[in-house]
């Protein structure tokens, strides 16, 4: 039996409650996502008030206040998870000290002792009206030294609601420098609230903000396409298959350089080179920005991840372009030419490399185009060829 055909009136209706009700879902993604900000800023703002007046009971030696945070991080940790590594905690402390006017009603009648009857819940409540910007936005504004252009850049965001991205290209581009130097300020302040194709953010990159996931301990799950997914996971095969001394260490490793967040795709290490391979997939061609994220990415696991015996770290780009797959080392951090000449010795070809991601790409695509009606692919994710 067919199925009724709509009316184009039908039709037109129909699309227009589906517009309206997506509208409120989204509205409603990013109110549950604000809130969580509003209530897990003003904790950190309180956590950072208990730090601080505990240090000023030890009379604010600079080793008892180290202690303290180091103490308290590795137990909040063990308790509640991500999201309070001593940088984090410290964050925290630095949040209360840099934002020191904001006052609880106890504080403003002159007892502070009646903030110990008040419960966290009727503090939070309080406190969380005060900061209207989301966490990120304080942890990026903390970063500014400078207090007078803190505090523009605040009303700024705060009065053309700009979002973290905005904020941060803003403090970048010394925004705060250009207005007072310049003699049209209006003009000049017209333009930066101007939002920029980049600079939205949509309501599930709101919920995933890691900040928000490492407040509510949440797993933390990274949006690969399929493809991607399932070439990282052939190519985590095929390297331990090699025999060639890689280990496996992580897949989708989270790094923090400063205030943005990255991921990178692989971590190994080589026995023989006793080093660690850092590898970056991308699906397209290869650029210049490439190597240059590679670049960070080692330069950052030279200085949190390699231990002291161990060699530098190497890297391993991989685009995965249709037709021209591409593999390169990162080998321009290395302190010698002899090393370099070691690396590239002991590792595996990067025609090998590439023709393999190649190979992969195409039994992937041609697997994903057998796809059942249901949308379920017939090959297997990450599915181990031979």
């Amino acid at each position: 039996m067919k199925k009724p055909v709509p009316s184009t009136g039908e039709a037109a209706r129909y699309e227009t409650v589906f517009g309206e009700v997506s509208e409120i879902v989204e509205a409603a993604r990013r109110s549950a996502a604000r809130s969580v900000n509003a209530v897990m800023t003003a904790a950190y703002w309180l956590i950072g008030r208990q730090i601080a007046e505990l240090e000023q009971e030890g009379r604010s030696r600079a080793e008892y206040g180290k202690e303290t945070v180091e103490r308290l991080a590795a137990d909040l940790s063990a308790r509640y998870g991500r999201g309070f590594s001593v940088r984090n905690v410290w964050l925290m402390r630095a949040f209360y000290l840099g934002w020191p006017i904001v006052q609880t009603p106890s504080a403003e009648s002159g007892d502070d002792r009646i903030m110990q009857t008040v419960s966290a819940e009727s503090l939070l409540d309080t406190i969380r009206a005060r900061f209207p910007l989301p966490w990120s936005a304080y942890v990026r504004l903390l970063s500014v030294r400078n207090e007078r252009a803190r505090t523009f850049y605040e009303a700024e965001a705060l009065r053309g609601g700009w979002t973290v991205r905005q904020l941060d290209r803003q403090i970048n581009t010394q925004f705060y420098e250009r207005t007072a130097l310049s003699r049209n300020k209006a003009a000049l302040l017209g333009e930066g609230g101007t939002a920029r194709p980049g600079d939205s953010i949509l309501p599930e990159e709101e919920i995933k903000d890691p900040f928000v996931l490492e407040f509510l301990d949440l797993k933390d799950e990274y949006s690969e396409s399929d493809l991607e997914d399932a070439l990282i996971r052939h190519l985590e095969s095929f390297l331990l298959e090699l025999g060639g001394g890689f280990c496996f260490i992580a897949r989708q490793r989270r790094l923090r350089i400063g205030d943005q967040w990255y991921r990178v795709d692989l971590l190994f290490f080589h026995r023989r080179l006793r080093c660690l391979v850092v590898i970056d997939l991308k699906i397209g061609r290869f650029t210049h920005a490439d190597a240059g994220q590679m670049h960070l990415y080692l330069n950052y696991a030279r200085e949190h991840w390699v231990r002291r015996e161990e060699n530098p770290p190497v890297g391993l780009i991989l685009c995965a372009q249709k037709d021209e797959a591409v593999a390169r080392y990162a080998l321009e951090g290395l302190p010698n030419k002899v090393m370099a000449a070691e690396y590239r010795t002991t590792l595996p070809d990067e025609e090998l490399l590439a023709s393999e991601i190649e190979r992969t790409r195409t039994m992937l695509i041609e697997g994903m185009a057998t796809d059942d009606p249901n949308g379920r692919s017939s090959t297997p994710k990450g599915g181990g060829f031979s």
